[in-house]
């Protein structure tokens, strides 16, 4: 019998463990790219995956998950919000117990520009749901944030990566033959807001992650600068869940992403 490893969640909602089997067969479809937990079967309450015996990261297993991580983002999406090749259901952001909605679109691109996905789609719904335990200050910021990603003056010439789309340390479980994806908020996205993720809470070397990545795929310039936009969507998404220090990071993070 193959060993398992059983997610569930009885109140999960609707098509929650479809999109996640989804967004795990669309990142592990990449030749060269980082590999994902295997999906046994799933259903409306329970996802069963292939068990994964860890082991503790190391700086050359580090780096080639990073040049990895670049070729599963090179594979590209159709759109900015795109979802998974395959999946037309709803998309999800967060943990097991309390996912939040997350849009995705089947591959087409409503707002032209990747700032103008991450302000509509992204930044103002989760600023809506946070905004009664930021201050005043906090909106402010969050809506200048939106106003300058709208018109522009955060986008480069990436195209839509394949994205993770929620990879802090805990959504990356390493082997022996190196690190493997679990838990994907998959989408069509930019490649730094991954990058961003990795660095919010804290990621083992970190610094070889990056010089990996680096050795297949230059970052657009002032990259460095935009890591506090990249990560406060999630930080909002936090706020939301959890309040307490996330509001300050939250915050601290729109206005660093205004400090250009």
């Amino acid at each position: 019998m193959t060993p398992a490893f059983i997610k569930r969640n009885a109140a999960a909602p609707r098509d929650f463990f479809g999109c996640e089997a989804a967004g795990l067969a669309w990142l592990g479809a990449v030749a060269g790219g980082v590999p994902c937990a295997q999906v046994i079967c799933y259903d409306e309450t329970s996802l069963t995956l292939r068990r994964i015996d860890s082991v503790p990261p190391t700086r050359e297993s580090a780096r080639e998950f990073g040049v990895r991580l670049a070729v599963t983002h090179d594979a590209g999406a159709a759109a900015f919000g795109a979802a998974p090749d395959g999946w037309s259901g709803p998309g999800f952001f967060g943990p097991l117990t309390q996912p939040l909605p997350m849009s995705v679109n089947q591959g087409t691109s409503p707002h032209g520009s990747w700032g103008k996905f991450y302000a509509v789609e992204r930044l103002t719904p989760m600023a809506e749901k946070a905004a009664p335990r930021l201050s005043a200050d906090g909106r402010a910021a969050v809506r200048d944030v939106v106003k300058h990603c709208t018109a522009g003056d955060f986008d480069t010439d990436d195209k839509p990566a394949r994205l993770h789309g929620d990879l802090w340390s805990g959504n990356v479980m390493w082997t022996a033959d190196g690190g493997v994806l679990v838990d994907p908020a998959a989408h069509g996205g930019h490649r730094e807001t991954d990058l961003a993720m990795l660095a919010l809470f804290g990621f083992p070397h970190l610094t070889d992650v990056l010089d990996g990545y680096r050795s297949m795929r230059q970052l657009s310039p002032g990259w460095e600068r935009r890591v506090g936009l990249h990560q406060l969507y999630p930080l909002l998404a936090h706020v939301v869940l959890f309040g307490g220090g996330y509001t300050r990071q939250a915050e601290a993070a729109a206005a660093s992403a205004l400090t250009r």
